[in-house]
């Protein structure tokens, strides 16, 4: 069995990229609003600041910030996880030993998470997220991708419209 060695610091920043399963798919921005549904419902229970997000088709990348003495990322992503597969029909793929275990074949199983270390690592981070639907071909302005903080940042006059 993996030794999965993680950081965990209590009130830390981190960085996130969450993966489905068959990255073919196109679940998280074909079902968008059971996602939203399920943050939301998972930073009512256990509060979070969301710094940047960004959602693709087949995969999501985000920064945290926990509350002071907290460092549970692992149950917050779990309830994320959970919510939304309870909206998505049961018509995936699965293999003998998620079946054995009754799992779902929504997700990856794990997530990488990075500790932000500072604000240089914090900005590279959030240009990386606000960045990434131009990496991955999906626009040709990063402003085109409607499901990015980019736009809260462009609102809140944190970055020009025309950023990138």
């Amino acid at each position: 069995m993996p030794n999965y060695r993680r950081m965990w610091l209590p009130g830390g920043t981190y960085f996130f990229t969450v993966n489905l399963l068959e990255r073919r798919r196109r679940l998280l921005v074909e079902r968008i609003e059971a996602l939203g549904h399920a943050f939301r419902r998972a930073r009512a229970d256990r509060p979070y600041t969301m710094v940047a997000c960004v959602v693709l088709p087949d995969h999501l990348h985000c920064i945290w910030t926990l509350p002071e003495g907290d460092a549970d990322i692992a149950n917050r992503w779990r309830q994320i996880k959970l919510d939304f597969s309870r909206s998505v029909p049961a018509d995936e793929r699965l293999s003998h030993r998620r079946q054995a275990k009754a799992e779902r074949g929504i997700w990856q199983r794990r997530y990488w998470e990075h500790l932000i270390r500072d604000e240089c690592d914090l900005h590279n981070h959030i240009d990386y997220i606000h960045l990434n639907p131009l990496k991955h071909g999906l626009v040709a302005r990063v402003a085109d991708w409607p499901y990015s903080s980019l736009h809260r940042y462009v609102h809140d006059g944190n970055l020009p419209s025309n950023w990138a």
